[in-house]
């Protein structure tokens, strides 16, 4: 197998900061039950919860994130950050 084709088979991985309405960061977290979501958690700072999503393509990470994410009535904005590499998860 060549490694383009290894490269074609990959996970894309993307962390979403969102920024939402005073108070609600939780609620976005909770309702966000979406496939694809690795990992939603409010957090402290300058955004108001971090989102991990895993997709097979870039459409369905666009899909994921317009549709779904920023949809949402108390979501603000939004800053994508898709990663370039990931370590393979452990084989166990």
């Amino acid at each position: 197998m060549s490694s383009c084709k290894d490269f074609r088979r990959k996970v894309l991985r993307a962390f979403v900061l969102v920024t939402t309405k005073p108070g609600t960061s939780e609620d976005i977290v909770r309702s966000r039950r979406i496939k694809g979501v690795k990992m939603a958690n409010s957090v402290l700072g300058r955004y108001d919860a971090v989102i991990v999503i895993e997709a097979g393509s870039l459409d369905e990470l666009k899909r994921i994130i317009y549709e779904m994410i920023e949809q949402h009535p108390n979501v603000v904005r939004t800053e994508t950050l898709i990663s370039l590499f990931h370590p393979p998860p452990d084989k166990v």
